[in-house]
């Protein structure tokens, strides 16, 4: 499974941005579909998951209520919109895949990583 993400950029305080992440290859083996981050000189942190099978989701408690992920199963891609963004959600975006169906908050539950995308938001 190859992972490419898209969508990053610079916005301000408050702005909204959508980030794409579409996967190719053997996408059927594919359960979970989520989304990382990693700050400067942070590790890298679970931002958002949803299963590719009934669309639930789970995120993390900084960004509820802000951000939605959202699957396109036909374009076998997954979806981040960041609402309300502010300058600590500034990171490099992750998309990433698992076959795993009982955990996928984790960076090791996760089998496929695509490349980021930075994603920079000024005050």
């Amino acid at each position: 499974v190859q992972l490419q993400a898209s969508g990053g950029g610079l916005v301000q305080t408050g702005d909204s941005l959508r980030l794409s992440c579409v996967a190719s290859g053997q996408t059927f083996r594919i359960y979970v579909m989520g989304w990382f981050r990693q700050a400067p000189g942070k590790e890298r942190e679970f931002v958002a998951a949803i299963k590719w099978s009934d669309g639930s989701a789970d995120y993390v408690e900084s960004v509820k209520g802000r951000f939605t992920i959202s699957t396109d199963n036909a374009k076998n891609s997954v979806y981040l919109q960041m609402d309300s963004v502010k300058p600590e959600d500034t990171a490099v975006y992750f998309c990433a895949a698992t076959r795993m169906r009982l955990r996928w908050t984790r960076l090791i539950d996760y089998d496929w990583w695509g490349r980021g995308t930075q994603v920079t938001v000024s005050s």
